[in-house]
């Protein structure tokens, strides 16, 4: 993963690596020359996501075209309506402290995020695809200058989506745009944080499963690409709790997925309230969302 200095403080391009970077490092401002995690176990359940606010546009870290490494990148006009899949990876201690493309000051523990072109200041959700867990975080930095790489989190933020012991995930990467009102878009439609997901039909293979069935409200604790992990997780729910529960098995344009899901909810306020029992139990990533019986 690379960033990129303010483009106000400088007039070049300080580069630095991360675990995922070539070798070399193009700077001596970072006392250490790979980047690793911090010591200790950092615990960050109960850390929370980045607020949306509105903020006005700016100018910093905003240049367009911009070059690093001989390749040119162009920032959006707009994020609005933004949505992208492909590969997340993190940075942390080797950036921690150090200014970001847009003058802020990096922090691992923070939820933040670099991208290569959306506008900065600005907010995006991110969702691990393989587990199902969703961050809401900051965008105030470039990067990462990799051509497989759609996003880099910070450490914490990969930690909460569950990726940070293997580097990288698949994510889906939707951008929320906030407007003075303080009325707010993600990937071009209205949304609140603390919304239910909705997986829209488009998720499902042609089979048809939304087309016709009715939709309910489920508290999610996990989605698997194995159904193995996806089994041994719902005998854990099954131990604490009584409520009815599932394991969804679902093909999706990204393959196929074992969703653990305790439900149907007649109404968001129960769901709410199993949610934080489970919470209180031990399960401390589900979400809720809305899917079919």
């Amino acid at each position: 993963m690379k960033y990129l200095t303010s483009w106000l403080l400088a007039s070049f391009l300080v580069l630095g690596g991360c675990a995922s970077s070539p070798e070399v490092d193009h700077s001596s401002r970072y006392t250490i020359s790979q980047d690793r995690a911090p010591e200790g176990n950092f615990d960050a359940s109960g850390l929370s996501d980045a607020r949306p606010v509105y903020e006005a546009p700016r100018n910093a870290g905003n240049k367009s075209p911009y070059t690093v490494w001989g390749k040119s990148y162009h920032v959006l006009p707009s994020n609005d309506g933004y949505v992208a899949r492909g590969t997340a990876s993190w940075y942390g201690e080797k950036f921690h402290g150090h200014k970001t493309s847009n003058g802020e000051v990096f922090d691992m523990y923070a939820m933040s995020a670099a991208h290569k072109s959306l506008r900065i200041p600005g907010y995006a959700r991110v969702t691990n695809l393989d587990n199902g867990r969703s961050v809401i975080v900051r965008v105030n930095d470039r990067g990462p200058f990799h051509s497989d790489r759609v996003i880099d989190l910070s450490y914490a933020a990969a930690k909460k989506l569950g990726y940070q012991a293997r580097g990288t995930a698949r994510v889906e990467v939707a951008a929320i745009t906030v407007r003075p009102d303080g009325s707010m878009t993600l990937a071009g439609q209205p949304f609140q944080p603390g919304q239910p997901v909705t997986y829209s039909d488009t998720d499902v293979a042609a089979s048809g499963d939304i087309t016709g069935a009715s939709q309910a409200l489920y508290v999610q604790l996990g989605s698997f690409s194995s159904r193995d992990p996806a089994e041994r997780l719902l005998t854990e729910a099954r131990a604490v709790l009584e409520n009815p529960m599932r394991v969804r098995s679902i093909d999706t344009a990204s393959g196929r997925f074992h969703r653990v899901q305790v439900g149907p909810f007649e109404d968001e306020d129960s769901a709410r309230r199993t949610q934080s029992l489970l919470e209180a139990r031990g399960f401390s990533q589900s979400i809720l969302l809305t899917d079919t019986h």
